[in-house]
């Protein structure tokens, strides 16, 4: 596969008066064209940081990332990023959410935008403003505005992690059907194990020490994978011994 991300010898620091944060340290990580990929750990690990900086919205960092043949210096439509927070703008219904500064009269953004309402099966919501949706709604939309520009990559800083269990579930079965369908390149940062077996080609364990990678573990499922099922469970017991900072021995581990 021809690589989309290739992040080298990353470090990063954050400086106030008093201390230096030290939050990555000269990590190496890459990320194949159409592959799903998790990222797991404890809080203050840097997984979330190293998301930031992928995105371009944080480019006071040593050592580079690349985006294809291009360094990132910036955001790019190229790399869309989802919260955990949707951030809608209350103003706006549901299609003008998603065309964001797009003029909705054009007749190619208003395909567009229909054809993603479709996809993140909102349609009949296209008039319905924030206040009108539900949390695992209103985070379809905020899929569908990512997902508009067609991005190469798109960056998800636990999207799911504010939502009841039922609704968390049925968001990353419509991920995971989005994923397959487009094949956009998808990087997830998460603290739920099931989640990153359930959706991802491989799950890379961040060290309790922030900033490095403890282990990159490929999760070897066909979809559509059951949680219940022994290889799953395997797969959940190896990513939580890592956790636990025991150590585990793998063959195709790679650091």
């Amino acid at each position: 596969m021809v690589a989309t991300l290739e992040i080298n010898q990353v470090s990063k620091t954050f400086k106030n008066e008093n201390e230096s944060v030290h939050v990555l340290d000269h990590l190496n990580l890459t990320v194949n064209n159409g592959e799903f990929v998790t990222i797991i750990g404890p809080s203050g690990c840097g997984k979330s940081t190293l998301l930031k900086l992928i995105a371009g919205l944080d480019s006071d960092f040593d050592g580079t990332i690349m985006a294809g043949d291009l360094t990132v210096s910036g955001p790019s439509k190229d790399r869309g990023f989802i919260f955990q927070e949707h951030r809608l703008f209350p103003w706006l219904n549901v299609e003008k959410n998603i065309a964001g500064n797009l003029p909705l009269k054009k007749p190619d953004i208003r395909k567009r935008v229909d054809d993603l309402i479709t996809l993140v099966k909102l349609k009949g919501f296209e008039k319905a403003y924030p206040r009108q949706l539900s949390g695992g709604m209103s985070q379809r939309v905020a899929i569908a505005r990512a997902l508009l520009r067609n991005p190469e990559v798109l960056l998800l800083d636990e999207p799911f992690g504010a939502l009841d269990a039922f609704t968390r579930t049925h968001l990353q079965e419509a991920l995971l059907e989005i994923w397959e369908r487009n094949k956009t390149t998808m990087v997830l940062v998460t603290h739920d194990i099931d989640e990153s077996i359930f959706l991802s080609k491989k799950v890379v364990v961040m060290d309790a020490k922030p900033g490095r990678i403890k282990a990159i573990v490929p999760i070897d499922l066909p979809y559509p994978r059951t949680r219940t099922s022994k290889a799953f469970q395997e797969f959940r017991a190896v990513i939580l011994t890592q956790l636990e900072h025991h150590p585990v021995e793998v063959e195709d581990w790679s650091i």
